[in-house]
């Protein structure tokens, strides 16, 4: 049962709902080997709230990977709203590496946390907190670059909110068009590189979001994101693809 709070401004659930729900479901199999590794989702229509059905599938099991299919339906609708592959994995002990590096940013207790105003827990915001410098809607720049500070409000953070978080930044397109644009996803990859140990480590503390786009065009855009622990472990990343159109002010008479 998804509650009307995870309705987004457009009156279906809010993508990261959607997210967690596929890992949650694939968790709960009593097939399931590993942990969630990987998930891609193909966004196919809006969700309402309400009663929803999860069909699951295991399309194959490996010695160490298995991989699932995920079907999220309306409760007596044959219509996929959200297809999902996610990939489970048993996490072997191998030697480490890392080539990427946590950008500089003010710590979380250095920057705003204003007080939404009543009503306004809805959707990302009602699973978690944000502390950044910018201003929303995000103001066109030239740069779509963000780095934000977030943290559950749902308890301590786990792969299930850690994947849905991979739903939580801005429309990148609002970064070269301001406001005035509708987005939706239509497709989200995450990949949760640390494992559930590494991420219970976190507890119920921040972690640091970067997030940048590369090109939009003919409806399309693009968005990659990094999701930092404070001690510079990479926990995830994540691609998505959106839909995007201008809304245009109707004109004055």
């Amino acid at each position: 049962m998804a509650g009307p709070e995870w309705r987004n401004p457009g009156g279906g659930l809010w993508g990261g709902y959607a997210i967690g729900l596929a890992i949650r479901a694939v968790e709960a199999e009593p097939e399931s080997v590993g942990e969630p590794l990987s998930l891609t989702l193909t966004y196919a229509a809006a969700l309402p709230s309400g009663s929803l059905e999860v069909r699951t599938r295991r399309l194959r099991q490996g010695g160490s990977v298995g991989v699932w299919e995920v079907e999220i339906l309306p409760a007596g609708s044959d219509l996929v709203g959200v297809h999902a592959m996610v990939t489970m994995a048993r996490r072997p002990n191998t030697p480490k590496f890392a080539f990427a590096k946590m950008p500089d940013a003010p710590p979380p207790e250095a920057m705003p946390s204003p007080d939404p105003p009543a009503g306004a827990l809805h959707f990302g915001a009602a699973a978690f907190e944000q502390r950044t410098l910018e201003a929303f809607p995000p103001k066109p720049t030239g740069d779509s670059r963000s780095l934000a500070w977030v943290r559950s409000r749902r308890g301590p953070l786990d792969k299930v909110l850690l994947g849905m978080m991979t739903d939580h930044s801005a429309p990148r397109a609002m970064y070269a068009l301001g406001r005035a644009v509708m987005t939706t996803t239509l497709s989200l990859t995450a990949y949760l590189h640390a494992t559930e140990r590494e991420i219970e480590e976190v507890g119920d503390d921040f972690i640091l979001v970067e997030c940048e786009g590369r090109v939009g065009g003919h409806g399309a855009s693009d968005e990659r994101s990094s999701y930092w622990r404070r001690d510079g472990k990479l926990l995830a990343t994540s691609e998505q693809l959106a839909w995007y159109r201008e809304v245009r002010p109707n004109p004055t008479e």
